[in-house]
C-alpha cells in the first residue's frame, strides 16, 4: 500500500512546500501554511476527459501568420448590465469567476441568467442549495418554467462531467467553487488544492469544448476572493459583486476582463422578484437631492464607458477634539487630502482645525479625477454654508497650484448633464480646443483656476 503523501499550502497564494514554513516566500503572508493530503502523481485520474469520454486533441506549433482569425459570436444574454460588464456577451469557452459577500445576489443573478436565455441549453450545478430550494427560488423570480434550464445538485467534478455529456448545455453555471471536490485530490472541499485543480478541470473543459463556464466564489472577511490569488489568474474574467444587504443597490464590477475593459460596471436594483438592470443611474443617484442645501455638488465622472452625474456631499465642521477628522466614503482619502492642503495654501481656506467629511451618493466608490472641482465645490459650500445650484455640474481635475485640468471624454459627460436637465456645466478650458460647443444646449463654461468657479458659483 502506497505512503499518503502530504504537503504544506499557503491559503493566500497556493504555494506549496513540502514542510509547514512560518512566512511564505511567494506572498510573504505569516501563518497561512496548512497540510493537505495530495495523491500520488501515478494515481491521478489524467483530467475531465476520462468522465465524458472525449477525445484528447494534439495540438502544434504554428506560425502566426499561418492562423487564421475568425469572429466568434457572443452570445448576448437578454441581462444589458451583465453584457456591457463582460465586453459585449459570454465570450464561447471562457471561464468566469465572479464573487461577492454572503448574501449579495450572486445566486440570484446566476440563476436568472441561467432563467432568461432564450433557446440557449443551461445547466445550473449547485452545491449549496437543494433542487426543491432552487425551484422555489426560480418561482419567485417569476420567470416561470423554461424547458432549456437544467439544475443538477451535485459537488464530485467527475460526476458534473458525466451529466454535462449526458445533456449537453451551451453554458454551465457552478455555485460555487469551494464545495466542489475531485477525485484526483484527497482533501477537503474549500481547501487550496482542491479549488485549483477543480478550476483547472473547468478550464480546459471550457477550452476543449468552446462551452462557457460560470463560477460563483465566495470572498474573505478582506473582500478578497477566497482561495489561492492563482484562482484569479487562470480564469479569463473576474467579477465582484458589491453592494450593502441594507441597500437596493448592487453593483457588478470588472475587475480583469481578458475580452474586454476592465473598468466597466452594471447596477442592479434588488426587488423582491429578482434583480431589476439599472439603465440610466444618474437619475437614481440624484434622485434624493433637495435644492437650497449646502454641502452639495454634483460631478460628470466616466465608469468605463458610461457616463454618470453623481451627487458628492462634504460636512465641515469645527473639530470637537484636538485632532480634527478626515474621513471619506467611496473617495481616496489621501486624495482628499490633497485637495484639502490646496484650498488651504494656494486659497487661505483655514481647513487644518476642521473636521472634513465626504461622501460620494448611492455608495459608489469612484476614482476618477474628473470629479476633483466638484469636491473642492461641495468642501467650501459646506464650509461657507452657502449652496451650489442644483442646475450646475462639474468635471475637471485639481492641480497642486490650484489650476483645473483636462479631463478625457468630455462631449459624453457634457450630454450626460445635458440629458438629465442641466444647465451649466463647469469644464477645463484646456477641454475646448477641438470641442463643438454648438450642438450642445447647455451652457458650458471653460475656467483655468479654481477662483474663477469660486467667483462664479458663490459670487
Amino acid at each position: 500500500m502506497a505512503k499518503t503523501k502530504t504537503s504544506y499550502f499557503c491559503q493566500h497564494c497556493g504555494y506549496e512546500s513540502a514542510k509547514w514554513l512560518g512566512k511564505c516566500p511567494s506572498c510573504n503572508e505569516w501563518n497561512t501554511f496548512v497540510e493537505e493530503v495530495v495523491e500520488k502523481a501515478s494515481a491521478r485520474v489524467p483530467d475531465w476527459r476520462s468522465a465524458g469520454g472525449a477525445i484528447k486533441r494534439t495540438s502544434k506549433a504554428a506560425a502566426i501568420h499561418e492562423i487564421e482569425h475568425v469572429e466568434e459570436s457572443r452570445l448576448v444574454t437578454p441581462d444589458s448590465e451583465l453584457n456591457r460588464v463582460l465586453g459585449g456577451g459570454i465570450v464561447p469557452g471562457s471561464l468566469v469567476l465572479i464573487g461577492g459577500e454572503p448574501g449579495i445576489g450572486k445566486s440570484t443573478l446566476m440563476l436568472q441568467l441561467a432563467l432568461q436565455m432564450p433557446g440557449i441549453r443551461v445547466l445550473y450545478i449547485s452545491g449549496e442549495e437543494s433542487e426543491q430550494q432552487l425551484k422555489m427560488r426560480a418561482e419567485r423570480l417569476s420567470r416561470g418554467a423554461k424547458a432549456n434550464t437544467y439544475i443538477l445538485t451535485e459537488t464530485a467534478t467527475q460526476n458534473i462531467f458525466k451529466q454535462i455529456e449526458a445533456t449537453t448545455p451551451h453554458l454551465v453555471i457552478i455555485d460555487s467553487i469551494q464545495t466542489l471536490h475531485s477525485a484526483q485530490i484527497d482533501s477537503a472541499p474549500g481547501s487550496v488544492s482542491q479549488v485549483r485543480e477543480c478550476t483547472a478541470e473547468l478550464l480546459r473543459f471550457a477550452k476543449e469544448t468552446a462551452i462557457p463556464v460560470f463560477i460563483v466564489g465566495h470572498i474573505t472577511k478582506d473582500g478578497a476572493i477566497a482561495g489561492p490569488k492563482v484562482l484569479e489568474h487562470m480564469v479569463d474574467t473576474v467579477l465582484q459583486f458589491e453592494g450593502d444587504r441594507h441597500h437596493v443597490y448592487r453593483i457588478l464590477r470588472a475587475i480583469k476582463n481578458r475580452f474586454g475593459s476592465a473598468s466597466e460596471l452594471g447596477i442592479y436594483e434588488m426587488q423582491g422578484t429578482g434583480l431589476r438592470e439599472v439603465s440610466n443611474p444618474s437619475e437614481i443617484l440624484l434622485s434624493q437631492r433637495e435644492n437650497n442645501m449646502s454641502g452639495i455638488s454634483i460631478a460628470a465622472m466616466l465608469e468605463g464607458m458610461r457616463p454618470m452625474l453623481i451627487e458628492v456631499q462634504a460636512l465641515v465642521g469645527n473639530a470637537a477634539y484636538g485632532t480634527p477628522q478626515r474621513s471619506s466614503t467611496g473617495f481616496d482619502t489621501r486624495r482628499m487630502n490633497m485637495l484639502l492642503a490646496v484650498l488651504e495654501k494656494r486659497f487661505g481656506f483655514r481647513l487644518s482645525a476642521q473636521d472634513v467629511f465626504l461622501n460620494i451618493a448611492g455608495g459608489l466608490r469612484v476614482e476618477d479625477p474628473a470629479i476633483d472641482l466638484a469636491v473642492i465645490i461641495a468642501v467650501i459650500s459646506s464650509q461657507q454654508d452657502m449652496p451650489v445650484p442644483a442646475t450646475i455640474a462639474f468635471a475637471g481635475e485639481v492641480g497642486l497650484s490650484g489650476e483645473i485640468r483636462a479631463v478625457n471624454r468630455i462631449e459624453q459627460r457634457i450630454a450626460e448633464a445635458e440629458k438629465l436637465g442641466f444647465e451649466t456645466v463647469y469644464i477645463s478650458k484646456y477641454n475646448i480646443k477641438g470641442l463643438d460647443t454648438t450642438k450642445f444646449r447647455i451652457a458650458i463654461r471653460p475656467v483655468a483656476k479654481v477662483e474663477e468657479v469660486f467667483q462664479a458659483v458663490f459670487g
